[in-house]
């Protein structure tokens, strides 16, 4: 099957590859329409190429899609597949910088518990751990009770990391910039989570030795 490539857009194979299983784990959480002209929200940070974007939008339509990213030129990939989908729900890429408090995202648009989903893929074992620590920050200022951030990638367990493969993934990173490397569910990421209001809901395991991982706002009432 040929792969949608828009003029100026660029292809990561590995999207390609894990967008279907992303897709599937995803609909077990997106909730469905509530309502006529009910909609809900989600930002993507860190949207890549917007390959991702390009293939989940289409699948929800109730749901307000916002795609950001830091690198310029990505900017213009997610745009190009935007303009060739012409969908009323995708917004146009925004830019983003994850470490800057959550109330200056998207020029201070947002406000707090405002939106439904956040949604972060292969982000945070290639960024320096502030930019973690900002998305769970985000997430936990900008999403209403109950609400989900998703996380997917390669990660750490408890001080573990397997199989073979993703621990020379590690070094890999490690030796690239000493700030990257794959997170720790457990002892990193759980501790900062609860600090911030968020729990661990679910954990997916999904192929090439990636994780799915559903983090739930707690209910203020």
């Amino acid at each position: 099957m040929s792969v949608l490539k828009p003029p100026g857009a660029v292809i990561y194979p590995a999207a390609e590859r894990n967008k279907p299983h992303i897709l599937e784990c995803l609909k077990k959480y997106v909730k469905g329409r509530q309502g006529e002209g009910s909609t809900l929200s989600l930002v993507e940070v860190g949207a890549g190429t917007g390959q991702h974007a390009a293939h989940f939008a289409p699948e929800f339509p109730h749901v307000i899609y916002q795609p950001t990213e830091f690198e310029p030129k990505l900017i213009e990939s997610i745009n190009a597949f935007r303009a060739h989908l012409q969908l009323p729900n995708l917004k146009d890429a925004a830019v983003l910088d994850v470490t800057q408090p959550a109330d200056t995202w998207l020029n201070g648009s947002l406000s707090s518990n405002s939106l439904d989903y956040v949604l972060s893929i292969n982000m945070v074992h290639i960024s320096p751990w502030v930019c973690t620590k900002g998305l769970f920050e985000g997430a936990s200022y900008l999403l209403k009770p109950n609400g989900y951030l998703f996380m997917y990638g390669p990660f750490a367990v408890d001080g573990n990391i397997t199989p073979e493969s993703n621990v020379n993934f590690d070094r890999s990173l490690r030796t690239q910039n000493a700030e990257w490397g794959l997170r720790d569910i457990t002892r990193q990421l759980v501790p900062l989570a609860a600090r911030l209001g968020l729990k661990l809901a679910n954990t997916h395991d999904l192929p090439a030795n990636n994780k799915f991982l559903a983090w739930l706002k707690h209910n203020e009432d």
